[in-house]
């Protein structure tokens, strides 16, 4: 049943107009109305109609990019191919969508507040990029949410993300465990049986997908892994190299990093060559990504190549209904072992 205007202004126990009041912000109501007013709008899950020019239509000309951080290469690439397959035919303002990237700084809190308010919106399309966090109360949160925008009418994209199980959400996900095995059998084929992993955040499935592909290789070439050898962290620079001291800390014979993407590989060659260790003579460093800065680093970074900007140029073009979906609403986007000059041959013992 549609909660209405009405029903919101009964739960708050004041008129409809000063709901409206609160909601379009055009009037001053005092603190505590409002707060009432806002609180029986999330009870009773309340979707605003939005800008009046979406009155007519099902869905306005608003696309929501949801990303963690605007400022990480991994994130700004798939954003602005998104972006840049959203204009043309459809749209009410010359055939031009507005895109509307919403950062989530990481916070599960903040990503669904922004697919609500992207709801409230009658956003065209809604289009969710990189891994998602591993924390069933709020995959079931997203979920509902995602389920509510598509019965709206609004496109739900997935690009790098995995699938979201009982929604209309179609999935590009990213063969992370794939390109993680590969990169480990590299090192491994290369000679290295000392390997430390800087893994990202536990609680991310990016994270436990590479490091599940990192360990798969470790098995196949009947490699123990050491449980010091293991370090989760952030996905940024100043975390790979905190990282890689504490890694050498706990074992200094070790002959290659392997890090959960490009800028912690950065961190951990900057970390390598203050101890006096030189790159790959001394430690092999591997990356994952392939973000632009790796073939200029200096030895440009051994890496796993996505295909970020073809994926989120494609997740773009799903969303505006320029492209079917994959077959069954999911398709796997694999990487490419990129070989460079940080990695070679360990040192002999």
């Amino acid at each position: 049943m549609t909660v209405t205007l009405a029903d919101v202004a009964a739960r708050a126990q004041v008129s409809p107009a000063t709901v409206s009041r609160v909601l379009n912000g055009n009037y001053p109501v005092a603190a505590a109305t409002r707060e009432r007013v806002l609180r029986a709008v999330d009870e009773l899950d309340y979707v605003l109609n939005g800008p009046a020019s979406a009155l007519a239509a099902a869905t306005s000309d608003l696309v929501g990019i949801l990303v963690n951080d605007i400022a990480d290469p991994f994130f700004g690439i798939m954003a602005g191919a998104i972006q840049g397959e959203i204009g043309g035919p459809g749209g009410r303002a010359g055939g031009e969508r507005l895109a509307v990237v919403c950062n989530t700084g990481g916070s599960p809190e903040r990503e669904l507040t922004y697919l609500t308010l992207l709801q409230r919106q009658r956003a065209a399309a809604v289009v969710l990029t990189g891994g998602a966090v591993e924390d069933a109360p709020h995959a079931a949160a997203v979920a509902a949410k995602l389920r509510k925008l598509a019965d709206a009418g609004t496109r739900v994209v997935l690009c790098g993300r995995p699938p979201a199980p009982d929604t209309d959400a179609v999935a590009l996900t990213f063969d992370n465990r794939g390109g993680a095995r590969a990169l480990t059998a590299h090192l491994l084929g290369l000679g290295h049986r000392r390997l430390g992993y800087i893994a990202g955040p536990v609680e991310r499935t990016t994270t436990r997908h590479r490091l599940e592909g990192h360990r798969a290789a470790l098995a196949a070439a009947g490699v123990e892994e050491d449980p010091r050898w293991t370090v989760y962290g952030r996905y940024d620079r100043q975390s790979g190299y905190e990282a890689t001291l504490e890694l050498l800390r706990r074992d200094p014979s070790l002959t290659a990093i392997v890090a959960a993407n490009d800028s912690v590989a950065l961190g951990a060659c900057a970390a390598l060559r203050e101890s006096g260790r030189r790159i790959p003579e001394d430690v092999s460093v591997a990356g994952f990504d392939d973000l632009p800065f790796s073939i200029d680093a200096v030895p440009s970074l051994t890496t796993v190549r996505l295909p970020l900007a073809e994926a989120g140029a494609r997740a773009g073009r799903i969303a505006m209904g320029r492209e079917e979906p994959p077959p069954g609403g999911i398709a796997s986007v694999r990487g490419e072992l990129m070989v460079r000059g940080s990695t070679g041959v360990p040192r002999a013992s």
